[in-house]
């Protein structure tokens, strides 16, 4: 059995015990998450938060790029946040490569047509893991779709102990 059809199976399981489905559409506690999709990462459990509680936006690095930040003005404009956390963490992937890296990677495996798609691309990586937070909060701050009234934290979530480290 493929691994989708084993999530799928487990999802079955899990909407016959599910009792949620009241919860509103706007966050409970007024925060957006922006971080990796690392599956290493449960935000839900690492800030204490309930289903319901909070938004998280994820992709890879969980950098302030243009569709996460998308996201984020449909959470503050349309449903009431008031806060960002941007959320990176220890041994993230986006800091063993450069863009030429995997610019290479996709036009050995892909083929020329992939390899200039991808030629247009930035993937984002970063090689300080403290400055790439600090890079996506002023992304945000002078973003003219995010309200200066919004706070806006930066921490770095630990992989191995779980702790998260506020970045002043």
């Amino acid at each position: 059995m493929s691994e989708v059809k084993k999530l799928l199976e487990a999802n079955r399981v899990y909407a016959a015990q599910f009792s949620q489905g009241q919860l509103s559409t706007p966050p409970a506690r007024k925060i957006a998450v922006l971080t990796c999709m690392d599956a290493r990462i449960d935000p839900l459990r690492a800030l204490g938060a309930e289903l319901g509680d909070i938004h998280v936006i994820r992709n890879a690095g969980g950098r302030a790029t243009e569709d996460a930040i998308r996201s984020l003005v449909i959470s503050e404009q349309l449903l009431g946040t008031r806060e960002i956390l941007v959320l990176h963490h220890t041994d993230c992937g986006m800091l063993t490569f450069k863009n030429a890296d995997l610019h290479e990677k996709i036009s050995r495996s892909l083929g020329p047509d992939s390899a200039q798609a991808a030629s247009r691309m930035d993937f984002l990586p970063f090689t300080d893991l403290e400055q790439s937070v600090r890079d996506d909060i002023e992304t945000l701050r002078h973003s003219p779709l995010i309200p200066s009234d919004v706070l806006i934290y930066g921490g770095i979530y630990d992989v191995h102990t779980g702790r998260i480290t506020q970045l002043a």
